[in-house]
């Protein structure tokens, strides 16, 4: 207990550091002391009553936002490739395994690139369109993986698989069909991950559906250890394992849709964290679901710092960053012998 509380406490202020440090790095170099005065202005009552105009504008209003939004996707990516693991009881699950991601990208390829009815499109921006993209993929999936009043889990994961084919193929053929490169470029960057242009309005909806999400998990945690052992033991038990089930599916469809919709698909997060965080703590979800969500912020806020900073006057997806830094070590961490998922 003393290790778990001493090991979460070192997370947040790596946090915070973090959070510090990115805020800091970037094509205009922002000293450590004067990020967190201009921070200190605005978060504390006390804090200094004047900073310099022009810093206040990079450090709160450019790349604060970002920053946030850093640690909304990149914690709540891994809680639900946590919630995603346990659901399918597969260690290479993510939140992207039931097609939402691709439904997504199909939707927000569609919207950007002309390729629906001008009266919709007019209705709809691009987050909105990836988000009705999302949730389309996920419900016929789901209706696709119920048998009578029960979730089949190896149905439900073929389903996911098929509409994942589905929709990736259809963003292709537009992406393919479409004569404007520019536009094309524009959604080819956002389909890899990206979180610029982010700004304090964006940041409410996400911010709020990642929070329910892990308050919900971390309320599960007990149900979810159960489910690990396998359905029949933990029906046993007295869970509820159908209803978890179907819920577990509902947070996964609204909390991936939000993020997706606001940043594109960042990969890899999602599946390499939890297992990360499984190796240190094991696997009760009281554990692992917090701290989850505080190594993939801290995670995907230096990926972050690596996109914008990496190549001189030019940005990269940040999806690209967390694929090169996650999939190296990630095999390491399968090689080394000392993993078991589930404690099996």
């Amino acid at each position: 207990m003393i290790r778990s509380w001493w090991l979460g406490g070192s997370l947040v202020a790596a946090l915070v550091l973090t959070m510090g440090g990115a805020v800091a790095f970037g094509s205009a170099q922002v000293g450590f002391l004067d990020a967190y005065r201009v921070l200190a202005a605005h978060l504390l009552p006390g804090g200094p009553a004047a900073v310099d105009p022009t810093l206040d504008r990079i450090v709160w209003r450019l790349r604060m936002p970002r920053v946030v939004l850093a640690c909304i996707v990149g914690g709540g990516l891994s809680i639900i490739g946590v919630a995603m693991q346990t659901l399918v009881r597969n260690p290479l699950a993510e939140p992207y395994i039931l097609g939402i991601s691709s439904g997504a990208s199909a939707g927000a390829s569609l919207f950007y690139l002309g390729f629906l009815p001008p009266l919709l499109s007019k209705a709809l921006s691009m987050p909105v369109a990836a988000f009705l993209g999302g949730l389309l993929s996920i419900t016929i999936v789901y209706v696709v993986g119920r048998e009578g009043s029960r979730v089949a889990v190896a149905r439900l994961l073929l389903a996911g698989v098929a509409m994942s084919a589905l929709m990736s193929s259809i963003t292709s053929f537009i992406t393919f069909s479409s004569p404007e490169p520019d536009k094309l470029r524009a959604v080819l960057f956002w389909l890899l991950g990206s979180l610029s242009g982010t700004r304090w309005a964006l940041l409410p909806i996400p911010a709020l559906m990642t929070a329910l999400g892990l308050g919900l998990l971390v309320f599960l945690a007990r149900p979810l250890d159960a489910m690990l052992i396998g359905e029949e033991p933990a029906q046993s038990l007295g869970m509820p394992v159908e209803r978890i089930k179907r819920g577990l599916i509902v947070l996964a469809a609204a909390v991936t849709g939000t993020l997706v919709a606001v940043s594109g698909a960042i990969g890899f997060v999602g599946l390499i964290v939890p297992h990360a965080v499984r190796l240190v703590v094991g696997v009760p979800h009281r554990r692992l679901v917090p701290l989850s969500f505080i190594v993939g912020a801290i995670f995907l806020c230096w990926a972050d710092v690596a996109a914008r900073t990496l190549l001189p006057a030019q940005e990269l997806p940040v999806g690209i960053l967390t694929a090169l830094c996650g999939v190296p070590f990630f095999l390491f961490l399968l090689r080394s012998g000392q993993y078991r998922f589930g404690g099996a």
